[in-house]
């Protein structure tokens, strides 16, 4: 393959991972393939530039013929390519370099650099999210009509409150799905209707009706996704991974977290007050059955229509909420935790792992009318568990 023609492969994956609306640093982990390394920027020198990649650390040798090209986030083409320096390179800034490659991956000897400035993504990204407030919907699948080229979705709020919208598609819009192996949207692949099923997350952008019964979508993305909780049994700080005993069939499940897993705390007192919420739902009879899904917000009395889906709202929730690590967690503690729907049963790697979630596995069990943790499976709901940021 020329190198011109890999250079528009690698730029038009560049492209998807900008346009998502969480898309880890913008760009797609390629890391180091034949001679050309992407990744980050972490040092700069006048002689070398050492950059992160998915692969590793290497090293950038520059050279006095080493020349610089810009691109823009929401042009990552080459003929969108201005000249540029090392001057006005940073730390931060998503690089694509070009070279010969060390043997053993730790050097290059480079020949071109293909920067787009860190600055320039996190500004497209803030606009991105914007737009998705505005006009983002997002929930979970509950019926698919292919004839009809409708989807049914149900949207849930803090406290349970359901609503359903129909979503079709616009003309020319973009469908994606998440990778089993990977909660990243970088790694979503391009889909269609057809692979749409009841029981999938959904996010998608593009206007309301009047009414806020329907929604036309220019963007849809969705993927098959669970939510498990259970109590921890032991923690491997070192392997990033937690074992837990699943509250729904007793059996042990490992937990594995990586740089693209959030781990949150809820506070007591916050975790207190929205189970208590859902138990009075639940007695007005308003609480949904579920399907194990804590589902993200959505159209609570007027709130919902000012910040369509309310999906941001839940991720709002729990930015604010204390960060920890698996070495926070102890045997004993509560977890719960959503995952893509893997390959392997006895083992997930978390989107998002909360702690501090006893209330609501409580009110799940009273609901489920449970012993001993048995039953929680179609009553749990955990605000923002499965709200993930596409």
């Amino acid at each position: 393959m020329r190198i011109t023609k890999l250079f528009s492969a690698v730029f038009a994956l560049v492209a998807i991972g900008v346009s998502a609306v969480s898309a880890q640093n913008g760009l797609p982990d390629i890391g180091i393939q034949g001679n050309l390394a992407l990744g980050v920027v972490k040092v700069k020198g006048s002689e070398k530039i050492v950059v992160e990649t998915k692969d590793g650390v290497i090293d950038s040798i520059l050279v006095s013929t080493t020349k610089f090209k810009k691109l823009p986030p929401d042009n990552l083409s080459l003929k969108a390519a201005t000249d540029s320096s090392l001057e006005e390179l940073s730390v931060g800034d998503r690089v694509l370099l070009t070279g010969q490659v060390s043997a053993d991956k730790k050097s290059i000897v480079t020949t071109g650099v293909y920067l787009v400035k860190g600055s320039d993504i996190a500004a497209q990204q803030a606009k991105q999210r914007a737009e998705w407030q505005r006009r983002g919907i997002a929930g979970r699948v509950t019926e698919v009509d292919q004839a009809a080229r409708t989807i049914t979705v149900e949207m849930r709020g803090i406290t349970g409150a359901a609503t359903n919208l129909t979503v079709s598609a616009k003309d020319g819009a973009k469908f994606l799905r998440y990778s089993p192996d990977s909660p990243r949207y970088s790694d979503a692949v391009p889909s269609g209707l057809a692979d749409i099923e009841a029981g999938d997350m959904i996010q998608a952008l593009g206007d309301r009706n009047a009414e806020a019964n329907t929604f036309a979508a220019e963007e849809i993305i969705t993927g098959a996704f669970q939510t498990v909780a259970g109590t921890v049994k032991s923690v491997d700080p070192e392997k990033n991974e937690v074992t837990i005993t699943d509250l729904v069939n007793e059996a042990d499940l490992v937990i594995a977290v990586n740089s693209s897993s959030l781990l949150k705390k809820f506070p007591e007192e916050a975790a207190q007050r929205l189970a208590g919420f859902q138990a009075m739902m639940g007695a007005g009879g308003q609480a949904r059955p579920g399907g194990g899904q804590a589902r993200p917000a959505g159209g609570e009395g007027q709130g919902g229509q000012g910040r369509p889906g309310g999906r941001m709202d839940l991720n709002e929730m729990l930015n604010r909420f204390p960060t920890i690590t698996v070495a926070d967690l102890k045997p004993g503690d509560m977890i719960a935790v959503s995952s893509p729907k893997g390959k392997d049963p006895g083992r997930l790697t978390a989107i998002k792992l909360l702690a501090g979630v006893e209330p609501f596995i409580r009110i799940a069990q009273m609901a489920a009318g449970a012993q001993r943790g048995r039953g929680v499976s179609g009553s749990l709901n955990i605000p923002g568990l499965d709200s993930v940021e596409f």
